[in-house]
Order: structure tokens, then C-alpha cells, then sequence
């Protein structure tokens, strides 16, 4: 039987058809707070970070609305990067709602010379890891992750040291 049989042969079942979603994911809340980290705090943890972890080429911070808190980077258009990782988060929340696979952690990119991730760090924070053009995606992603315990280690610190909340 030819490829050209098979193409012209008549199924009988029908191909199946996915239902739509009756009640998807709500997209989390994501109430706009004051970052726990100022905007000279958070750099300088950016380059603890950057020197602790092997493989990353730059870091960046942004709120939730796509504004630059800080950037560790030097061969990008900080603000063009912290709103697109606000435009990549949005996109994160509804596709995994939409596939019904809950929360994201990551929206992950790769490119033909390294990849870039968006984490959500908090509610109003985000991460902005880039890799080094010779990383894998397996060492990537870990380096991005350790990146990302750590800068959280920095706001949980940072929130336990400042006043309490107004």
C-alpha cells in the first residue's frame, strides 16, 4: 500500500473533537503592591546574583505593568524587555488556563543564540533571566531557577527587615 492509498482511503470513525472548557482557570490575582525591594536594593542583589550564578548573561526586575524596577544587563532595551516579560506573563496565565494545567511558572524562550524566562516572583515583581549564548537548556533553566530562589530569598529578607506593612 502506497502513501497514496492510504491518503484516499475513507475513515469511518471521526476524528475526535475537544469540548470547550466549561470552567477554566481563573488568572490569579494580581493586585499591584509596593515591591519589597527598592529600586537600588534590588540591583545590587541582581549583581550578587549574577556573580553567584554560573551561565547568566543579565538580569531584570519588573513590576507587573512592564516598568523597570532594576537591570543587571548590558546588550538590551531594559524598558522594551520589562514590558514585553509583563505582555509574556500575561500570555503565560491565559494559555495554562486555557490548557488547564493551573498557574505558570515560567514563559521561557529560546533563540538561536540562548534563551530568556519570565518568572513571576511575587505579586507585582517580575524576573528577567537571559542566558549566555553557549548554555544548554537543561543548564539554563537551572541557573535561571537558582536566580530566581535567590532573588526571592532577597524579598522574604527584605520584607522580614522593613517596617511593617502601611
Amino acid at each position: 500500500m502506497t502513501s497514496a492509498d492510504t491518503h484516499n482511503q475513507s475513515f469511518r470513525a471521526p476524528l475526535p473533537v475537544r469540548q470547550p472548557v466549561v470552567n477554566p482557570v481563573p488568572p490569579q490575582d494580581r493586585t499591584v503592591m509596593r515591591p519589597p525591594l527598592d529600586a537600588d536594593r534590588t540591583l545590587e542583589t541582581l549583581s550578587r546574583i549574577r556573580d553567584q550564578v554560573d551561565q547568566v548573561a543579565g538580569l531584570l526586575v519588573a513590576t507587573h505593568d512592564g516598568l523597570v524596577l532594576a537591570g543587571d544587563t548590558t546588550t538590551v532595551e531594559a524598558d522594551s524587555v520589562a514590558a514585553m516579560s509583563a505582555a509574556a506573563a500575561g500570555l503565560a496565565t491565559q494559555f495554562t488556563a486555557q490548557a488547564g494545567i493551573g498557574e505558570p511558572r515560567c514563559a521561557m524562550f529560546e533563540g538561536s543564540s540562548g534563551y530568556v524566562c519570565v518568572f513571576p516572583v511575587e505579586g507585582s515583581l517580575l524576573l528577567v533571566v537571559f542566558g549566555q549564548p553557549d548554555i544548554t537548556m537543561g543548564l539554563f533553566t537551572l541557573a535561571a531557577k537558582q536566580a530566581l530562589t535567590l532573588l526571592r530569598q532577597a524579598t522574604v529578607d527584605a520584607a522580614r527587615r522593613s517596617p511593617a506593612a502601611e
